[in-house]
């Protein structure tokens, strides 16, 4: 049992590096010579043998004995929820979390500061405050573990606080007209049982849309670029509609 606790442990961690150092499956077959499906199997822990692994390793620039290591030091419990003073911190500067969320979702953080022109000293410094809070776990060579599941929810005021000031505008102030905005709305009477049922809805496809993401970065050939998405669900006023009855409507209109 314990012997296959650490090889699960080793291959989710050489999946993760693998990703995170950009090689798809695809780069992964061309490079050793060998099919995508072969590729996958191996990824999966099926026919992989130490040679095999040994081979995958060098790939994301790890041995076999730094693989262990990071399997035997890993946490074994991720932490589902955020505590309050993490989500102060984290609510402080709209930067450290973004960076956070970037790396919760396999993002490495060479990539990151790429895309945003951040200097190493300040991708530094963001990180080791990071590691600080507990949110990560800083590795040799330049690699990072998240110590938070992915499908962590943040229910606290402080990052509420900090999308309501930062991030409802990307989404409010869209043109829903114009024929490249993608989304999808629905009005429903719901029990309160039946808008339970709809929040785990939502949240079942969050999870769905991380696993998108991740397939996405390992068989994309084209370039990527950063996308938002926000799902919502509220009671609605419907007063307006109340005080407007079916006064405005014409005899045709009614017919």
């Amino acid at each position: 049992m314990r012997h296959e606790s650490t090889s699960t442990a080793m291959l989710a961690a050489l999946r993760r590096h693998l990703r995170q150092e950009g090689w798809t499956v695809l780069r992964i077959a061309q490079a050793l010579s060998i099919g995508e499906a072969t590729a996958k199997r191996w990824l999966a822990g099926k026919g992989v043998t130490l040679d095999r692994l040994d081979t995958l390793a060098r790939l994301a620039r790890l041995t076999l004995g730094e693989l262990a290591r990071e399997a035997e030091d890993a946490p074994s419990d991720l932490a589902h929820e955020l505590t309050l003073a993490q989500e102060k911190a984290l609510s402080t500067n709209i930067f450290l979390s973004f960076l956070f969320m970037a790396l919760l979702n396999g993002v490495p953080p060479d990539e990151i500061a790429g895309d945003f022109a951040v200097p190493q000293r300040a991708m530094d410094a963001a990180l080791a405050r990071l590691e600080r809070l507990a949110l990560i776990d800083r590795l040799r060579g330049g690699r990072i573990r998240v110590r938070v599941d992915r499908a962590l929810v943040f229910r606290k005021l402080p990052l509420r606080s900090l999308f309501d000031t930062h991030m409802k505008s990307a989404f409010f102030e869209l043109d829903y007209g114009d024929p490249e905005t993608c989304f999808g709305s629905e009005v429903l009477k719901l029990s309160r049982a039946g808008a339970a049922q709809l929040a785990e809805l939502m949240e079942r496809y969050r999870i769905d849309v991380q696993a998108l993401a991740d397939h996405d970065r390992q068989t994309a050939t084209i370039g990527r670029e950063w996308y938002g998405t926000l799902m919502v669900m509220r009671m609605l006023d419907m007063s307006q509609l109340r005080r407007a009855g079916l006064g405005d409507l014409s005899v045709r209109d009614s017919l």
